[in-house]
């Protein structure tokens, strides 16, 4: 790694639900923006991306096929059984954290408190400090136990962002379905996802932008 700004650190941890894209198009995105990404992947989360993407990850090293010059200067990468990494301390000042996508089994450890990785001790870590967490689940339909879950971890003050995109802006791709909701994940982060969807709601809807007023003297 390069020396890079590190002023800016954010936690991602991407697991095995699901939807492992909307982790990897995060980290794109994180690292376009030249912030220092704090990374671990559970082994199931790099069997999906086989499956899903055809993409390999080595959870030895963190590499990941298809990444480019950016990840290696801009991730420190952690092997999710170190759970004596600098994320693993609330002393070790991360911005913020991300769990994209967060598997149901995921989000019953943290919300039971459970940390026995360092996938999970990063979440309490952002809890505990009243750190900014977004769990950002991909599995349908939720149980009860799933929804008490996300109930709980709301009430402590997680954001639980669902991989539901919107279709207002009018997708072409699997792509621009899966930036919608990274868009969504980034504006939570503290940084501007607009680039990523064309045509917000405002763009769509002429009255968005209009007052009641206007809208009613449109009326009549």
């Amino acid at each position: 790694m390069n020396n890079p700004n590190d002023n800016v650190r954010i936690g991602l941890a991407i697991t095995g639900a699901s939807g492992v894209i909307y982790g990897f198009r995060l980290l794109e995105e994180l690292l376009r923006r030249q912030v220092l990404v704090h990374l671990t992947i559970s082994p199931t989360a790099a069997h999906i991306a086989q499956l899903e993407l055809n993409r390999t990850i080595d959870l030895e090293t963190g590499s990941i096929q298809g990444m480019d010059d950016l990840f290696q200067k801009w991730v420190i990468y952690h092997h999710f059984t170190h759970t004596g990494a600098a994320p693993a301390s609330g002393s070790y000042h991360l911005k913020a954290t991300a769990i994209v996508p967060c598997s149901m089994g995921t989000m019953g450890r943290i919300a039971s408190g459970t940390s026995e990785t360092l996938i999970g001790r990063m979440a309490d870590v952002a809890l505990k400090e009243r750190r900014p967490l977004i769990i950002v689940p991909r599995e349908t339909p939720y149980n009860t136990i799933h929804l008490r879950n996300m109930c709980a971890l709301s009430e402590l003050g997680a954001i639980i962002l669902p991989a539901s995109p919107g279709l207002y802006h009018h997708p072409q791709s699997v792509q621009e379905m899966v930036d919608f909701v990274v868009a969504r994940i980034l504006d939570h982060l503290g940084f501007d996802g607009r680039d990523l969807v064309k045509g917000g709601w405002a763009a769509i809807d002429p009255l968005a932008n209009q007052s009641h007023l206007d809208t009613v003297n449109d009326t009549f």
